[in-house]
Formats: structure tokens, sequence, C-alpha cells
């Protein structure tokens, strides 16, 4: 059973052939244009042979003498000379008068004089007073068989006497229209094997390149995009196909690397969020264990154990609320943008940013009248971020910190340049991916969780804006954001 559906379903992939199909069709249009060329000659042929046969017969008319054929019409079929008129057999001639009688006379013994047809008085009369050459028809006579008839107008001494009415049997014209059609069939069919013969190897050969990619896309799966087909192989839809179809893989591969490391990405952010959780969690149930065991009796230790407990709980409300943060950014949340000017937020924040520095030196230049559409919360939590960072890898008594804004001809940029430590290259690329920390002991002493950064970035996607980073180590840090401004003009 299954070997006979296997059989049935090879029929059904070779009748779905592309190669059988192109064969197919290509010989089918080919006998289509055999058959119209076999009926058009047909056509042209056999008005070609009762034309000829009807001009030669009018010529044997033209080669009688006049008196000769005046004497055999008025003599009396007795007294009628016998002389040889029509040379072809199977000719005969008759004789119509015009005088409206309708009398004929039969100017030939042929032995089928019998049967010639006689033709209606009206296209008699139409022939004496017609000024074509030649008149020619083909009738039926009484046996059934074809005659072809040449009516030619008797003329004597410029007197229009009758009509003379010459008929042949077109059995001979048959035999060659036959042995012609024979002859164009087997040639036709000659031709249709020759051309089924000749168009198998040189369709085959046009279909290389298809086959060739056919082979390659199956060669191709989702753990093995990087295979390409065959993209110049002179055909140009093959080729533009082949384009196609890798520009295709190209965007499937991105997609696939995209999501993979989108997958990579989440592990680790589950990771590393489990991580901080866990930390301060262990360490607020250790301190609920040492209360348990009798801590609660000793007034300092007691104090101590909560002073900590509320320093962990703090941590991990904060970095809760940084990760509500960061889930509320990636759904694009309907921020409220409005007109404002940056110089004057930062102007703002400057008491609070010395503060936050202690005895490290900080210098402002801000250029002013810098107008743009923002949000001032999300605004002031970047440049504390920012600062924050800057403020944790600088040296409290040398450190110095510099807060830059200025216009541009493309936007806005504001600059937070700071002299510490400094970041080595390796680090930069991943320094704005959630939970990623340069060095995690000194993060820590913080209470940072390496969030900052990737809040900061997405804040300033939703401006619309960009954020880059450079670093010497030793040398210090600079994180550069570029913002569309809007024109006071």
């Amino acid at each position: 059973m299954t070997s006979g559906k296997t059989a049935k379903g090879r029929r059904y992939v070779f009748f779905q052939s592309l190669r059988l199909q192109l064969l197919s069709r290509s010989l089918f249009i080919l006998a289509g244009l055999l058959l119209l060329i076999g009926l058009l000659q047909f056509m042209f042929m056999k008005h070609f042979l009762y034309q000829n046969k009807a001009m030669s017969l009018q010529s044997q008319f033209f080669s009688i003498p006049q008196m000769i054929l005046m004497e055999n019409i008025l003599s009396s079929e007795e007294n009628r000379p016998n002389h040889p008129m029509i040379f072809s057999p199977g000719v005969s001639m008759m004789y119509v008068s015009s005088d409206g009688s309708g009398k004929r006379i039969l100017l030939t013994k042929n032995p089928q004089g019998d049967s010639i047809p006689a033709l209606p008085k009206q296209d008699y009369m139409d022939v004496s007073h017609s000024n074509q050459k030649l008149i020619y028809k083909v009738v039926k006579d009484k046996q059934g068989q074809n005659q072809l008839i040449v009516l030619q107008p008797l003329r004597f001494q410029g007197n229009l006497q009758g009509v003379i009415q010459l008929s042949s049997d077109t059995g001979p014209l048959k035999d060659i229209l036959t042995s012609q059609i024979i002859i164009y069939i087997s040639l036709s069919c000659i031709s249709l094997v020759l051309g089924l013969l000749t168009f198998l190897p040189v369709l085959r050969r046009t279909l290389i390149p298809l086959s060739n990619m056919g082979n390659k896309v199956e060669q191709i799966n989702s753990g093995n995009l990087n295979i390409r087909v065959p993209a110049h192989q002179g055909q140009l839809e093959i080729d533009r196909l082949a384009d196609s179809f890798n520009g295709m893989l190209e965007r499937l591969q991105i997609s696939f690397e995209g999501e993979k490391e989108a997958k990579e990405q989440m592990r680790r952010f589950i990771a590393d969020a489990s991580h901080e959780l866990r930390t301060p969690l262990t360490s607020i149930h250790g301190f609920l264990e040492i209360l348990l065991r009798g801590a609660v009796t000793r007034p300092e230790q007691l104090k101590k154990v909560l002073k900590t407990m509320l320093g962990e709980s703090e941590r991990v409300n904060k970095l809760v609320q940084n990760l509500l943060l960061l889930a509320k950014l990636d759904r694009i949340p309907a921020i409220e943008m409005e007109e404002g000017y940056l110089d004057e937020l930062i102007n703002e924040m400057e008491s609070q940013l010395r503060l936050l520095a202690g005895e490290r030196n900080v210098i402002f230049s801000i250029a002013p009248h810098v107008k743009m559409k923002m949000d001032r919360d999300k605004m002031k939590q970047v440049i504390l971020n920012l600062y924050h960072n800057a403020v944790q890898h600088t040296n409290p008594e040398k450190g110095i910190i510099m807060i830059t804004l200025k216009k541009e001809s493309n936007g806005v940029v504001l600059e937070v340049e700071d002299n510490g430590s400094g970041i080595s290259e390796e680090h930069l690329s991943h320094l704005f991916e959630r939970f990623y920390r340069v060095d995690s002991s000194r993060s820590r002493k913080f209470g940072g969780a390496g969030l900052g950064l990737a809040i900061t970035k997405s804040i300033i996607d939703i401006h619309k804006g960009t954020i880059h980073v450079e670093s010497k180590i030793g040398e210090g840090t600079t994180f550069q954001i570029r913002l569309p401004q809007i024109d006071e003009n």
C-alpha cells in the first residue's frame, strides 16, 4: 500500500515538474503553429491550383480558332465537324446562348459530357456583361462530384454570341492537395519529434541555475542561514530571484541572531535580577535569624541589626522601583513632553549637584536659551544618573566634574565629563546593558545594581536622542548626549 502511494506521489511530482510543463506547453504551441501554417498553406495552395487550372482552361479556349468554334455551334449534331478543340482529358465544353432562351450545345464528345453541371440563367447573363478576365466556380454535378467551371463570353466579329462553359473534374487537384497534406503532416510530426529531442537537453541546461537554487535551499535551515544561493548565473530572472532570496536570508539571519541575543540578554537579566534580589534578601533573612536567637534582648545589637535590615530593604525597594521604571520605559509610556529650556533646568539643579559632589570641583559651561521638548522629571533623572556615576568614580578631593551644554547645527549636546579612573574599552559597548557593572564590588559599595545607565539610555531614546561614551583608563570618562532642538525663530 505504501509503495502504491509512493508511486502515485512520484507520478504527481513528475506531472508537476516545471521541465515537463515547459516542454509540453512549448510543443503544444509548436503544434498549434504548425497546424495554423498547414491550414493557411492548404487554403493558399487550393486557391492557386484551382486558379491555375482555370487559367489553363481559358488558355486552351483562346487557342481555338473562332471560325472552327462557330462552325461547331451553328452545325447540327449530325453534321458537326469533328475538330479536336480541347487537348486536356476530362475537360468538357458547352455553349450557352445569350438571347435568353437558355439554349445549350455540347461542343465536345467527352464521356462525362452528360454530367456537365448547368448553372442558373442569371449566372450566364452576368458573365455576358462582366468585365472580369477570368471567371470560375466550383460546383457539384448530378453525381455529386465537384467540377471546376470556367465561364468565358464568346464574341464573333465584335458581337456577343453567348457564353462558353468549360468544365473539368477536380479529382486530380484533390489528389495533389491530399498528397501535399500527407507530406506536410509527416514533416510536422518529424519536426515535433526532432523538437522534443532537441528541446529536452536545451531545457535541462537552461534550468540548471534553478536546480542549483533548489539544491542550495534544501541545505538551508534555521541553524544554517549563512548559505547563499548563486547570484550570478547568466539569467536575469534567476539572478533577480537569487538576489531577493539572499536578501530574505540576510534578514532572517539578522532576525534569528537578534532573537538569540534577546534570549541571551533576557537570561542574563533574569539571572542578574535574581542575584541582586537574593543578596539583600539573604542578608535580611540572616539578621532575622539573629533576632530570633535573642538579639532582641540586647538593645545595642538590636539597633545595629535593624539599621542594617533597613538599608537592605531600601536597596531592594530601589531595585524594584528601577525595574518597574524600565518596564514602563520599554512599553514607550506617554510621558509629558513639553517645551522648555534645558539650561534653566540645569541651573535649578546646580546647588543640589554641588552638594552631592562634596569636595570635588564642579564646572558648569551652560549655553543660554537652549529650547527643546522634554519631560522635565525624566531629564532630571538622566542628569542625576550621569552625575552620580561621575561622583562615584572620581577622587573625593581631587575629582573634577564638568557639565557642558551647547548648541550645534544638528541639535543640542549635553556632556558630563570627569577625571576619574576611566573605563577600559572592552566594557564601553556593554555599559548600557541592564545589570552590567564594570567593577561589581565598587558598585555594591554605593548600592548600585547596574540599572542607572540602562534607564538613562531608555529615557534618551524616548526623547529621540542618542548617548555616547568615551573613556580612557586613568584619564576619565565623558558621556555625550545629543537631543533635537526647537528653533526659537
